[in-house]
């Protein structure tokens, strides 16, 4: 996985300070119960200038997470927004991660979290392919988890930092056992996704995707590339899809703001299709650095210019 890179300034509660002065305190409740919801974005060297890639959309994404959780945001969609570009500015960033949290902080410390204030931060950073440079390239090898994706009837489909030690149990046990990423199944044995990625399957020249039923998150990401791909003409369907599925593929990518698209060129120790990236993935590939960078008019309006 890439490395991390510090910054020289953070975006808390309203401030920028200092990234070692974005610290919390040890009572703060989300530490003790993962009450926070987040997101994850990219600002790309655009047309015409640094530009983040749905940030709008993530933002109006963040806010939905947090009514989902009882969380009452003090900020705006556009005051998020113009804060994310703000921190970006200040570091002199021209192409970042964005990662943008609220959460519950002081004020109550049980399962009641009525009384504890909200607090919110945007940190940047500069972060490279999240599955490394060689996993975008030639694919990786990811196997299917022991660990099964939560049920939605337990957690509402947001993106909510406590529901992610589920994922990191499946990520750990991965790459203990020498891949590079896990594949998670459902309550109901098929698949729902990564453990932060969606996945694409491609069989036959048509593209599948589980449906948000199956327990994956809605990705912003995932919308992107079925809307790329199917406006460039090719055929793609939600649909249910089993373990055995994965092994008749011809073709296996991931997709997340982090992992961008990244080709799966094992599963399970089975080889996918020539055990080579494939056509429809290099095209995925393709049109959605185009589309992050501008290089596609019709696509445009995704972009947020910083």
């Amino acid at each position: 996985m890439a490395p991390m890179d510090v910054a020289k300034y953070v975006w808390l509660d309203g401030e920028l300070v200092a990234w070692e002065d974005a610290t919390v305190h040890v009572l703060t409740h989300a530490l003790h119960y993962g009450t926070g919801v987040f997101e994850g974005i990219r600002a790309y060297e655009a047309v015409g200038g640094t530009a983040g890639f749905r940030l709008t959309d993530h933002m109006k994404r963040l806010a939905k997470s947090a009514k989902s959780y009882h969380m009452d945001i003090p900020y705006t969609v556009t005051e998020m927004v113009d804060a994310a570009k703000q921190v970006v500015r200040a570091n002199e960033f021209s192409s970042a991660y964005i990662r943008p949290i609220a959460f519950l902080g002081l004020g109550a410390l049980g399962l009641d979290p009525r009384n504890a204030q909200i607090q919110m931060a945007i940190i940047t950073w500069q972060w490279g392919a999240y599955l490394g440079e060689e996993g975008l390239a030639k694919g990786i090898r990811v196997k299917t988890s022991s660990w099964r994706r939560f049920s939605q009837d337990a957690f509402p489909n947001a993106k909510a930092t406590g529901t992610y030690i589920n994922s990191i149990l499946a990520k750990r046990e991965a790459v203990t056992d020498g891949y590079d990423e896990a594949l998670m199944l459902n309550s109901g044995g098929n698949l729902a996704e990564g453990s932060g990625e969606n996945l694409f399957l491609v069989r036959d020249e048509v593209i599948y995707t589980p449906p948000l039923s199956a327990g994956c998150l809605e990705g912003i990401t995932r919308d992107s590339i079925m809307t790329l791909l199917s406006d460039d003409g090719y055929r793609v369907e939600e649909r249910v899809i089993s373990r055995s599925d994965l092994y008749y593929s011809d073709e296996l990518f991931m997709t997340g703001t982090a992992a961008e698209v990244t080709p799966v060129r094992e599963v399970d120790n089975r080889p996918v299709g020539s055990g080579r990236v494939g056509p429809v993935t290099r095209r995925a590939q393709e049109i959605y650095a185009d589309a992050n960078t501008g290089k596609l008019d019709d696509y445009t309006h995704w972009l947020d210019y910083i």
